[in-house]
């Protein structure tokens, strides 16, 4: 699938946005904020549309829009460190899907997840859900903006870099970087962070030391299994959503 990418600032997009789109379908607006190339990797929920082939590159500055029907559900995430050869064979360093280009599951542990279940307007299902979860660690932030709609559609995700600041024991480094950061429960696999077993409900298992590093770096985003009050956020289905990869503010 091909895409005519173009390289505009953040602001120029958000105006761009708000002002050009007629669609009816939700749009979903993936932004490379960060100072290098990454490879979005998209993941459908509910056996609907795949959007953008499963995954692509996208370099420095440069957005891609998705188009999605209603009632689509799935996430993104963005891989870093990938070195693809021209069959779209590869590896990548972060959210790595089964060594390919075009992600047909889930991502590797830890990445940052943009999560999304979209409503359908007119319907009892009205009301399109989105979250950023760190539920499984982080690799890169992310943040969702929403695009008009009415609803409790407020910013989600980052507002700092969580691998500047991540414990050494959560930390994963390539070539003496740090490249992503673990959950307590990727790092530990103990019930107590995982929140199973004895800690399954929400009454056993709160917030932690760790959990509570993610939520200052991402103060609307999960930080833990339960960490559902300060982080699924709602707005009126039909509304576009921009998705930004190294955001360096909330909007």
């Amino acid at each position: 699938m091909e895409f005519l990418l173009q390289k505009i600032s953040l602001i120029g997009l958000l105006l761009v946005l708000l002002a050009g789109n007629q669609a009816s379908a939700t749009v979903f607006t993936l932004f490379n904020n960060c100072n290098h190339t990454i490879w979005p990797a998209t993941l459908c929920g509910n056996g609907m549309d795949t959007l953008g082939d499963g995954g692509f590159i996208l370099a420095p500055g440069v957005s891609v829009p998705l188009p999605a029907p209603a009632g689509w559900s799935g996430r993104f995430w963005a891989r870093t460190g990938c070195n693809f050869d021209d069959n779209g064979n590869g590896v990548c360093a972060t959210g790595d899907c089964g060594s390919v280009m075009r992600c047909t599951g889930g991502g590797a542990t830890p990445s940052s997840l943009a999560e999304f279940t979209i409503g359908t307007a007119g319907t009892p299902n009205d009301k399109d859900f989105y979250d950023v979860s760190l539920v499984d660690g982080y690799n890169v932030g992310v943040g969702i903006t929403s695009l008009g709609g009415t609803g409790d559609c407020r910013y989600a995700g980052c507002t700092d870099d969580v691998n500047a600041r991540c414990p050494a024991e959560l930390q994963v480094v390539v070539d003496g970087a740090v490249v992503a950061c673990k959950s307590a429960c990727g790092a530990f696999n103990t019930e107590e962070y995982c929140c199973n077993g004895a800690h399954a409900t929400p009454d056993t298992c709160g917030p932690t030391a760790y959990s509570t590093m993610f939520k200052s770096a991402c103060p609307s985003a999960y930080s833990y299994a339960y960490d559902d009050a300060s982080s699924t956020f709602t707005c009126s289905a039909g509304t576009d959503y921009l998705v930004t990869f190294c955001p360096t503010a909330s909007a």
